[in-house]
């Protein structure tokens, strides 16, 4: 990967969709990962006007070394820094939602927290003019690794095509701080979780199949069930095809 021409041209296309837009600047979750770090820094290449929220959401991890990384990353690249605790929210919506069905799963209400972040910056948005940035990758896309309506929605995402690998690639050439690039990746929604844990599959072996189409039969059929049986987090939405 040229990473120096990869940047640029990112980065030009940031600065285009935002003056099609009209828009002011950009927003973006900040988790204190390295999607977020990415994004954010390429953003903040593009605009001079870029806000990244810290959204701790029922899980201790957000409020101690994820809150600290996304403090360290916005203020090593001038990103400006907001933060509000959503907690309180879902613990209310939580209530009012639980009288709907007996079925009450664990993920149902963990991917709570993603759709709560995005109303919160696509309410920041509004007010401000901004647009909404994207913050996850190809490796996650593949597998389906994401809330739909949640972490993905978004007005334009600058590093979907990148596997986990080339964005730590370009995250090191960037300078980003070595303590972001070496945590174990996680969404946050509960204490101790980790994406590999969640999929049963590292990503290394991930990249591996999307770049070289190799992988052992295992993780080979891991990948493509996940692809298939995650299919409709992919699409915004079927309409009737008349």
């Amino acid at each position: 990967m040229d990473i120096n021409r990869e940047i640029d041209l990112r980065v030009a296309w940031i600065r285009k969709i935002i003056k099609d837009a009209n828009a002011k600047g950009v927003v973006l979750g900040m988790s204190g990962g390295k999607d977020c770090a990415l994004v954010g820094i390429l953003c903040k290449k593009a605009c001079e006007n870029v806000t990244g929220i810290i959204m701790p959401c029922d899980s201790k991890r957000n409020y101690l070394e994820d809150r600290d990384d996304a403090r360290l990353l916005n203020e090593k690249f001038g990103i400006k820094t907001l933060e509000i605790d959503l907690t309180p929210v879902k613990q209310v919506f939580r209530d009012r939602l639980f009288s709907l069905s007996e079925n009450q799963k664990d993920i149902a209400y963990e991917n709570i927290n993603p759709r709560l972040r995005m109303i919160t910056l696509y309410n920041y948005a509004q007010r401000e003019g901004y647009l909404v940035a994207g913050t996850g990758n190809l490796s996650e896309r593949t597998m389906g690794y994401f809330t739909k309506w949640g972490d993905g929605a978004y007005d334009f995402n600058p590093i979907g095509d990148m596997t986990v690998s080339e964005v730590y690639e370009m995250l090191r050439f960037l300078d980003c701080p070595e303590q972001i690039i070496q945590k174990a990746p996680s969404a946050g929604l509960f204490d101790g979780q980790t994406d590999e844990g969640d999929m049963g599959i590292t990503y290394k072996e991930i990249d591996k199949y999307i770049r070289e189409g190799k992988a052992e039969k295992k993780v080979k059929d891991k990948i493509e069930c996940a692809f298939l049986k995650t299919a409709h987090k992919r699409d915004m939405g079927r309409i009737f095809p008349k």
